[in-house]
This record gives C-alpha cells, sequence and structure tokens, in this order.
C-alpha cells in the first residue's frame, strides 16, 4: 500500500464495496457499544484513514497475548495486518531476527515519529537495574523508554502490562511493575486479560484508528466498551444466583444443571470483562459456560487474592438448606449486590471522564 493511498481507495482496489465496508463498520460499532449511527462516521474517518503504524513489543509473558489475537475473530488478526494497520514490529511474529528486527522497530520510529502506536504485553522488570530481561542487548525498560519517547499512544494488553500479573505477584524477585506506573506524558490504554479477550484488542485499535482518540476508559484505564459491566451483569447463570440456586461441587447435580459457581469461587460478581458476552474462539464459550468458575483475571493482583475456589465473602454464606428460604436470601442477596455495583457505577460515572489526546484529534 502506498504511503499515500488512503485505506477506502486501498479497499475499493481490491474490490470491496462500501455496502460490505458499511455492514463490517456496523458491527464493529456495535462491538464498541457505540449507538447505531456512529457506524457510518466510522465507515467514513477510516475510508480517509492511512494505515497506522504500530510496534507491538512483548516483555515479562507468556507470549499468551498474541495468542489471543490471532484468534481474534472480527476484525481479525489479518484483516488488521494486511488492510488497517502496518504491524512493523512484533517480537513474536515477525520474520526478521537480530539486527535485521531491531532495525526494523528503528525505521518505524523514524518515519512515524509522533504517529506510531506503541502495543506492549509483559510486565517490565526494574529490580538491579532490570537485568532480568533483556532484548538486542539492552534491558525492557530501556526498550520500552526508547521506544515510546515519540509515539502517539500506549496499548497495554494482558494483565502482566496492564497491572503487573503473575510476574508481579508476591515475591515478585524480578521488581515487575505495570506498563502505566513507567510510561509518563503519553496515554496508556489497559486491555487486562489472561489472555485478554481478542476482539478488546482489536476493536480497540480500530476505533483509534476511526476516531482519532481513545474511547472511553474507565478509572483502571480499561475501556468502557468491554470492562463495563461485570461478568455477573452478563452471566446466564444470573438467574440460578437471584433464586438462590447454586453448585457446591463442580461434578454435583447443581453443576450438571447449569446452577450458579459463586459457592465454588466464582470471581464474577467482582470482574469486569466481556467475557459473558463476546465469549472466546468466534463467541462459542467461555470458562463458566465450559463449567469453570471466574478467576477474575482481569482485574489487579487477581493472582495474590488467590482462594480461586473460595467463596467470596457475603451474606450468602448463611443460606440455610430450605430450598425456598435459600430462594429468598439469594434473591436479596442478588438485590443488594445489584444495587451496590449500581451505586458504584454511579459514583463512577460522576467521576469519569472521556480521555482524548489533543494531537490524535487533530488528526481525525
Amino acid at each position: 500500500m502506498p504511503a499515500h493511498e488512503t485505506l477506502g481507495e486501498m479497499l475499493a482496489a481490491r474490490g470491496i464495496s462500501r455496502r460490505a465496508f458499511l455492514k463490517y463498520t456496523s458491527w464493529l460499532a456495535t462491538l464498541m457499544a457505540l449507538p447505531p449511527g456512529m457506524a457510518p462516521a466510522m465507515a467514513e474517518e477510516l475510508a480517509k484513514a492511512k494505515r497506522q503504524s504500530v510496534i507491538w513489543l512483548s516483555f515479562q509473558e507468556c507470549t499468551g497475548c498474541t495468542e489471543s489475537i490471532t484468534r481474534s475473530f472480527s476484525p481479525t488478526l489479518e484483516d488488521l495486518i494486511f488492510n488497517f494497520i502496518s504491524l512493523d514490529y512484533h517480537h513474536t511474529l515477525q520474520a526478521a531476527s537480530g539486527e535485521a528486527a531491531e532495525h526494523a522497530r528503528e525505521a518505524a520510529m523514524a518515519e512515524n515519529k509522533g504517529k506510531y502506536v506503541v502495543v506492549v504485553d509483559g510486565s517490565v522488570p526494574v529490580k538491579d537495574g532490570g537485568i532480568y530481561s533483556t532484548i538486542a542487548g539492552i534491558s525492557n525498560l530501556q526498550m520500552l523508554e526508547e521506544t515510546v519517547a515519540d509515539s502517539l499512544a500506549v496499548i497495554a494488553v494482558g494483565t502482566c502490562a496492564a497491572y503487573g500479573g503473575i510476574p508481579h505477584a508476591n515475591p515478585n524477585p524480578t521488581g515487575a511493575v505495570a506498563i502505566s506506573e513507567l510510561v509518563k506524558g503519553k496515554p496508556v490504554i489497559n486491555i487486562p486479560g489472561c489472555p485478554p479477550i481478542p476482539e478488546a484488542m482489536t476493536g480497540t485499535i480500530a476505533y483509534l484508528l476511526s476516531f482519532g482518540k481513545l474511547p472511553d476508559l474507565d478509572t483502571l484505564g480499561r475501556p468502557l466498551a468491554f470492562f463495563g459491566e461485570s461478568i455477573h451483569d452478563r452471566c446466564y447463570r444470573r438467574p440460578f444466583y437471584e433464586r438462590g440456586l447454586f453448585a457446591k461441587d463442580f461434578d454435583d447435580e447443581g453443576a450438571r444443571s447449569g446452577w450458579c459457581l459463586f459457592e465454588v469461587g466464582c470471581k464474577g460478581p467482582i470482574t469486569y470483562n466481556a467475557c459473558a458476552t463476546l465469549k472466546w474462539n468466534g463467541g462459542v464459550s467461555f470458562p463458566i459456560q465450559s463449567g469453570h468458575g471466574c478467576l477474575g483475571c482481569s482485574e489487579p493482583d487477581f493472582w495474590d487474592k488467590g482462594g480461586f475456589y473460595r467463596p467470596l465473602s457475603t451474606p450468602l454464606r448463611d443460606i440455610t438448606p430450605t430450598a425456598a428460604v435459600a430462594a429468598g436470601i439469594g434473591a436479596a442477596a442478588g438485590l443488594a449486590a445489584g444495587a451496590l455495583h449500581r451505586a458504584i457505577k454511579k459514583d463512577a460515572a460522576k467521576n469519569h471522564h472521556t480521555v482524548t489526546v489533543d494531537n490524535l484529534e487533530k488528526s481525525s
């Protein structure tokens, strides 16, 4: 794609009709919880945009975030790489290695100064000068500082990048920290999860490209479109919770009947993510649907909180064996939890403001 060519011109040259493009942006708008009327605006802005230069850095991580994004359903990774962005550097996916790989990163930084987006997965070790993880002869800390210096924005994907994740867990021998603790003066979007939902990553990048600004974020820097509601809010097992019907074991009659997994440790009520709506592998399933409670992996310090199979501490511990009483208490607890959640969301909304980037808005 020539440097001057827009996405609209490139797609037209490939025989993609405006109608097909509008259908795609309508789906994308829905994915981002935008009003239906935003789809034409998104299509117009995407059509005018140039391919976005993206530099992807991988530090203390397990490659799960990259594995996840390669399974994105829509937009697919192929859509992103070949149609919407220029993935100029990626530690795991790039064909180049050694000096050639580092030259690609340096060239992308020089040619797109002030315009490229940095995606980071993995935490950064800072203890003892960051010697515990190095790439191309320099520490992760040095590479991060060097790469984000002239970037437009930073997207921290995965719980390790967003909060420090498992490398940050006690006793944290490498001094691992989150990306937001190190990047100052640049907007940082957190897309946590272990791993994060692929469409949350690709959708956020597409939003940046479409509107030239950051999406609305919550107090932890997460896009509200994907992290605005708890998994419990949208869980298909919620009616059983309201009726006080809980599995007591992963293989009891309640579990086999699809009852709520609250009492076997599900953290859905305190975990904010889109697992219950977007699901995984093109919408096939998600952990709770597969019979396992939510671990709360998109929340800070989920690993250190432990007790994956210990129920949350709530009035539900006093449920009696009588089904009728259990149903009443379960419903009351559900209503109380719902009221508390609405109050928290209302308070968050009061303090919430849309995060934007001046130079991003100028380019839109």
